[in-house]
């Protein structure tokens, strides 16, 4: 039998925060409906967040628990277990309790309204501020760059329907946004108003490198516009180039130059070589993507599961 609502949420650095987070998920989850489940994934965590799952699923066999192999990062461990969830809406969440399981109720109820995607606003963030203002440059980033409007305050946190979860799955490009393939597909959304929380325990895993490696991977697999700016930016300068060059030769023609300008010209080389390595770089970059799409190699691999019939 199907369940009516799948809750799924990638694990990291969580141990001591697992066994409160699947209490909470049940008691709140229970107030809608006996008929769930509770998918936690295990994305290669260097502490016992494992154990504390599997204790987790011993307690409660709708409790599902997926390890696997190794860290493949936050968006990864999310198609791992949109993957196996089998329900009828399905909730992600992040574990370390910011997205608090209190908020389920009033996802799921907007959801039968006739939404299909029910995103969770954060209004008042209870993050650091290096987080909120690296988050803000990246959705203005890519919202120039992308051209489709994004939301610094809107993240993973919703409830999705089945249809939603069906073509997300379709979807197995290797650079993966959770939040920029859910609003690729164009299902009606809607976005409330939550509460977030301070973390239980901990700090967030996304550091500057992290975050500039997502940033990097989102704007290419999302986005084609660095090419065009490319393209636009080496016109002009080929047009001021050109331009130069006519003023520089008519003031020869007239004598008024005799020797040309050493400071100039290596200026000249400095700059156009710069642009070059930049443009050669961003170029790059995508046939690096291109390169990394072509081997098809799994998203992710499973070492283990449970609480599933088909291990």
């Amino acid at each position: 039998m199907r369940p009516l609502l799948s809750i799924v949420s990638p694990v990291y650095r969580a141990e001591n925060i697992v066994t409160l987070l699947v209490e909470q998920i049940k008691e709140e989850v229970s107030k809608i409906t006996e008929n769930f489940e509770v998918v936690l994934v295990e994305d290669g965590s260097p502490d016992r967040s494992w154990d504390a799952i599997l204790q987790e699923t011993k307690k409660d066999t709708r409790v599902k628990g997926i390890k696997l192999s190794r860290n493949f990062g936050q968006h990864y461990a999310i198609t791992a277990g949109l993957d196996f969830a089998n329900g009828e809406w399905v909730v992600v969440m992040d574990c370390d309790l910011q997205d608090s399981p209190c908020e389920i109720i009033k996802l799921y109820s907007k959801a039968l309204e006739g939404n299909k995607i029910v995103l969770a606003q954060r209004e008042i963030r209870k993050d650091s501020l290096f987080k909120r203002l690296s988050s803000k440059l990246f959705y203005k980033t890519l919202t120039v760059l992308t051209g489709v409007k994004q939301d610094a305050s809107v993240a993973n946190f919703g409830i999705y329907h089945k249809d939603v979860v069906a073509t997300v799955r379709k979807m197995r490009e290797p650079f993966r946004n959770f939040a920029a393939i859910v609003k690729w597909t164009g299902f009606s959304a809607v976005k409330i108003s939550v509460t977030h929380y301070q973390r239980k325990e901990g700090k967030t895993s996304y550091n500057l490198r992290k975050l500039f490696k997502l940033a990097i991977d989102t704007i290419l697999a999302y986005s084609n516009k660095p090419l065009y700016y490319i393209v636009f930016l080496g016109f002009m300068v080929s047009v001021i180039s050109f331009i130069a060059a006519i003023v520089v030769y008519i003031k020869y023609l007239r004598g008024g130059i005799a020797v040309l300008g050493y400071t100039s010209l290596i200026l000249s080389i400095w700059v156009l070589s710069g642009l070059l390595m930049i443009f050669l770089g961003i170029v790059g970059l995508y046939i690096g993507k291109v390169f990394e799409s072509v081997k098809n190699r799994p998203l992710y691999l499973i070492d283990e599961k449970v609480n599933y019939d088909n291990p």
